[in-house]
């Protein structure tokens, strides 16, 4: 879980006879993470696709441009079908000339909608004008411009004009029609010509013989035969698409299957005769992995485990372990299905699993580095997404999910500690983890929303609230349990402030118990990097330093110059009383030894990193933003109730709402210094908010929609900070102490099948 799942770099060899056996046993298997051959073996060199590989990639584009067209989705599939060659051939041909044909039409249809749309919109200056359009052309001694502009630059353009005899201009709003006389021996363009230098923009025409509007009238009405033709080819393309889609997507599988299969070979090492082909499995299938190949094949093909990736991010001897005798490595050249060696023409360029690198492995195609397989199970899993938010781990290091699986929820649980909400957050997530099952990102977020959702409720029930009310304390701890209050509170009140002070105290504790886990990750990791003297300079150092200080911290030697609430919390007399109430002197003064003894080291093997020693205190203050978050998200309630219910406050400091009714408001405000009003056994001083339900009905109104938007800002405000804040303890303050990521994902040669079946 810790760990990724172990991945075994194995090679498959074989004759170019079996070559395609061999890769449809590979693709059914779904097991091997191929390799890219990268041309480094003397003699050996990629492999050309199998036919057909060309005629299938045309026929895929040709489906998936065809989906594209018909708005085809998965939804749409149907039941699970066999596709043969003929049928596709036959009914994909059909179905593109149907498409096609109807697409074409939809295009032209589409485009006459555009240009008729466009002509209406230009007819606006026109009815400006209110000039019949067949008065606009058509004569033989008159030349016409309409067009905007401004009138004095057009009449002066015409007067300077020796081209023009006469004008007249008609105007609208903001339209100008300009009917002018050329002189005798002027051209066709007299009138253009002028109004060039008057900055006036002409309009085209229209070829009409009606008013503006009666032209745009039979616009419109052509628009709506034009759509009507248009939602009856759309009809028919929606039926078509009813009909062809779970054919078209079986298609697409099967031709994706197809080009996967043709195209394996590109990254394989060939000879004429010959290839091998490697990749990474999960060490635990090999046994699988080969049994199927030799049944399927048998004696025709080789197959060996080259070597098993450890867990370590060395490139040595001991990272890439050759496998045990009888594991499937045999140590002997990888033969051919003739019973020779699998050499390159002319037996140049011997490869097999026997050599060795000058580092002591197995020669291999590529030295690339091992898939991460992360190795969890059951309700960690969904957490995995939170971790490749950052990045996939490496292989060669831990896989931090099952820390986040304890302590994420955890840490937005105790944030927001509220029964009612909790429940909600856990309806929610059951809602994305159910109802997304074809999408494996919300599907995870459901996960993880309902363990955070799980957490908040119990926390709720340990602080007896429900949206911010005190009803599981009075009606469970108090009235059934017999306590005097809940087994832990959240501290707004006066009366209960010693809990807030104790919050902060219980942060900087799980703060750091947190990093903690992340420097014992960094330790081991360096020590299987490196040695023990790496991982005590760069891991061991900030351990001492961490505990040491803090132990210094919690001692006597500053009791008095720290806060006192830092010993009292955990005292006999705290809110935790666990008996703990500091350590003493000398274990401080050794905890102080300890924080020197790791900055030495520290300076010593990391002097570089000696400046950022204070980490060890900012890193575990940062955790008080726990407690922060928790008051903030419980004043936030306690505000929406306050305005609601309203809120009075007996003499020891203790806020109560009024749920059942308020005190005599006129009775308290006339109480004296050091007088109280007895009320539901309280000791009653003062009215800090009256509430808006002990008001008329109108208030009451107001106080409804306070109260139902003021709890769901609250629970979505919950998502924004308690949650971004735990996610932010995790990347920034944990995952930095060990975590670099990078890994690359397992994409084992085959296909999930979804709309075909071979069956």
């Amino acid at each position: 879980m810790l760990r990724p799942e172990q991945m075994s770099k194995v090679s498959v060899t074989g004759s170019k006879r079996v070559m395609d056996s061999v890769v449809e046993t590979v693709h059914d298997l779904r097991l091997l993470h191929m390799t890219e051959y990268d041309g480094s073996w003397e003699g050996f060199s990629p492999g050309d696709p199998a036919e057909g590989a060309e005629s299938a990639s045309d026929k895929l584009v040709t489906v998936r441009s065809l989906e594209s067209i018909l708005d085809v989705d998965e939804a749409d599939a149907g039941p699970t079908r066999i596709v043969t060659d003929d049928a596709l051939e036959a009914e994909l041909e059909e179905i593109r000339a149907q498409v096609n044909e109807l697409d074409d039409e939809r295009q032209a249809l589409r485009q006459q909608l555009r240009d008729i749309e466009e002509r209406i919109d230009t007819m606006s200056p026109f009815e400006d004008l209110g000039i019949d359009l067949d008065l606009l052309s058509g004569y033989d001694s008159l030349q016409v411009a309409v067009g905007r502009g401004k009138r004095d630059a057009v009449e002066r353009a015409i007067v300077d004009s020796e081209e023009l005899v006469d004008y007249e201009i008609f105007e609208g709003d903001q339209t100008l029609a300009v009917f002018a006389r050329p002189a005798s021996d002027a051209d066709d363009s007299a009138l253009a010509d002028a109004l060039v230098s008057a900055d006036f923009a002409s309009l085209e025409i229209p070829d009409a013989d009606s008013s503006p509007q009666e032209y745009v009238r039979e616009l419109e009405h052509e628009h709506q035969q034009v759509q009507s033709d248009l939602e009856t080819v759309e009809d028919e393309l929606e039926n078509l698409k009813l009909d062809a889609a779970g054919f078209l997507l079986a298609a697409e599988e099967k031709l994706s299957i197809d080009v996967q299969k043709t195209e394996a070979p590109l990254s394989f090492a060939t000879t004429e005769n010959a290839f091998i082909a490697e990749g990474w499995i999960p060490s635990a299938r090999f046994t699988e992995f080969k049994s199927a190949l030799k049944e399927d094949v048998g004696e025709r093909v080789q197959v060996e485990e080259l070597e098993r990736a450890t867990f370590s991010k060395s490139g040595d001897d001991h990272v890439r372990e050759d496998p045990a005798a009888g594991s499937g490595g045999s140590g002997k050249p990888a033969a051919a299905a003739d019973g020779g060696e699998a050499r390159a023409d002319g037996g140049h360029g011997n490869v097999a699993s026997s050599d060795v690198r000058s580092d002591g492995g197995a020669v291999v195609m590529k030295n690339d580095e091992p898939p991460t397989v992360q190795d969890n199970s059951g309700p960690v899993k969904p957490f995995e997404i939170l971790v490749q938010a950052v990045s996939r781990p490496s292989y060669y290091e831990f896989d931090p999910t099952v820390i986040l699986f304890l302590t994420f929820p955890a840490f937005f649980g105790f944030m927001i500690g509220d029964f009612g909400y909790g429940i909600l957050y856990t309806l929610i997530g059951y809602f994305l983890w159910t109802k997304f099952d074809d999408r494996p990102a919300f599907k995870s977020m459901g996960g993880i929303t309902i363990a955070a959702g799980l957490f908040t409720t119990l926390f709720g029930i340990l602080y007896g609230e429900i949206f911010g009310l005190h009803l599981i304390a009075s009606q469970f701890w108090e009235g059934v349990v017999g306590l005097s209050h809940a087994p832990i509170e959240k501290g707004l009140s006066p009366a209960t402030s010693e809990w807030a002070l104790g919050w902060l105290v219980v942060s900087v504790l799980l703060g750091i118990i947190h990093l903690n886990i992340g420097w014992i990750f960094d330790f081991f990791e360096n020590l299987e990097l490196h040695d023990a003297k790496h991982a005590v300079y760069e891991s061991g150092s900030w351990l001492l330093m961490l505990n040491g200080l803090w132990v210094w911290i919690f001692s006597d030697v500053v009791s008095g110059t720290a806060p006192e609430f830092l010993y009292t919390t955990f005292s006999a007399e705290g809110v935790l009383p666990i008996g703990f109430a500091g350590f003493s002197a000398t274990v401080g003064w050794v905890g102080f030894g300890l924080f020197v003894l790791g900055v030495v080291l520290l300076a010593v093997g990391e002097p570089i990193e000696v400046v950022e020693f204070l980490n060890v205190l900012v890193n575990v203050l940062s955790y008080t933003r726990i407690a922060a978050v928790l008051l903030a998200k419980a004043g936030m309630a306690f505000t929406v109730n306050l305005l609601f219910f309203g809120v009075y406050v007996d003499s020891k400091g203790g806020w109560h709402f009024g749920l059942g009714g308020m005190p005599d408001a006129s009775a308290v405000a006339a109480l004296g210094p050091g007088e109280t009003l007895a009320y539901h056994g309280y000791e009653v001083t003062e009215i800090m908010f009256g509430g808006l339900v002990h008001g008329g009905a109108a208030t009451v109104l107001v106080g409804l929609l306070v109260l139902v938007i003021g709890h769901v800002l609250v629970l979505a405000l919950g998502v924004t900070s308690a949650g971004l804040q735990a996610v932010r303890l995790e990347y920034v303050e944990f995952f930095n102490k060990f975590y670099e990521g990078g890994g690359r994902d397992y994409e084992p040669f085959g296909y999930d099948r979804k709309f075909t079946t071979e069956d």
